[in-house]
């Protein structure tokens, strides 16, 4: 099936408003699912939506909560987000770091007691937008064994890079697992077997089964050791810096709420030469391109899944798309 971003936004409004979302909130949230499904991050947008109803019903999300300011130095301030929706929570984040950056060049935020951000590319694409340069992270509830061990205990702390270009967003959104559990979740829907191996299987296997790593919740660290000591380093610093929740108490809470996250926003024109920088940028991107046709820079089939799904219709689950209509 493919329906119209269109149609899955206003889907998506009408259940919010249900819920009793503020119209203006019901408006970003839908958008923001909207979003991530229409740039093919299907696990993050259609498919995540019942989950997310779900935890308002559980009374794990607070949805008139709004980020609360808690206190500041210099560029840096930390906020609460008294576990309001976790999207809306992390746009206000980004936005306020990129005015911070616009004043003084540099803008961090952090923020403790919010929740699941959604698609983390979001707000590396909302930096973008606002002419910054954007990194943010998060950390998670213990979903992956340190390197040499067995049982989950760090976070796959998804983390971002957003680089502004003119052709077109440089945009890293990675876990610090092979593969996050959306995209475990997304292959298992589709009965595929992972490019790579992703994780252990019941007998501590190396397996391309999503299935089996969902299970065991096993997964493979990106670079092994470099991927389990960057996800230990990125919960740390947000603990430090958003004095939140560190993956460990994550865990002890009833479900992956209560969580920590960073939102750095770099803005590039407080400083000189940046026709010069962006010259370099191309000639790199350029340089990289043509090792191989195969060869795509961050971002860059986003806006191709992009282009097609607005053309041709966002393809979406069946079983997704008819429990949001029943709702």
């Amino acid at each position: 099936m493919r329906i119209s971003f269109e149609e899955m936004q206003n889907q998506f409004n009408r259940v919010l408003l249900k819920k009793g979302f503020s119209p203006e909130r019901a408006s970003l949230c839908a958008r923001l699912f909207a979003e991530a499904s229409r740039d093919g991050v299907y696990s993050h947008g259609l498919n995540r939506f019942p989950r997310f109803i779900s935890y308002i019903d559980h009374g794990y999300i607070d949805i008139h909560a709004e980020p609360v300011f808690l206190e500041k130095s210099g560029v840096l301030e930390r906020w609460d987000g008294k576990l309001g929706p976790g999207n809306l929570n992390a746009w206000f984040c980004m936005n306020r770091a990129v005015e911070i950056a616009k004043e003084h060049g540099i803008g961090c935020v952090a923020i403790r007691n919010t929740n699941h951000w959604m698609r983390a590319g979001t707000y590396g694409l909302q930096a973008i937008e606002a002419g910054c340069i954007g990194i943010c992270w998060t950390n998670t509830l213990p979903n992956m064994p340190a390197w040499g061990g067995t049982k989950p205990q760090l976070g796959n702390n998804p983390i971002v890079f957003a680089v502004p270009h003119p052709k077109g967003p440089i945009l890293l959104d990675m876990a610090a697992s092979m593969f996050s559990y959306g995209k475990l979740e997304q292959y298992a829907i589709q009965g595929k077997l992972l490019p790579v191996d992703g994780g252990f299987d019941a007998e501590g296997q190396p397996t391309r089964d999503p299935q089996a790593i969902l299970e065991t919740r096993r997964l493979v660290p990106i670079g092994y050791w470099k991927g389990s000591g960057l996800s230990l380093v990125l919960d740390l610093i947000a603990v430090f810096l958003s004095n939140g929740n560190s993956t460990l108490e994550i865990g002890k809470l009833p479900s992956e709420m209560g969580l920590s996250q960073v939102f750095l926003a770099f803005n590039p024109d407080a400083l000189s030469g940046r026709e010069a920088i962006l010259h370099s940028i191309e000639q790199t991107l350029e340089d990289l391109k043509s090792s191989g046709d195969s060869v795509l820079y961050p971002g860059q089939r986003m806006m191709q899944t992009r282009a097609e799904n607005l053309e041709h219709g966002i393809p979406v689950d069946p079983d997704y798309w008819n429990a949001v209509l029943a709702m």
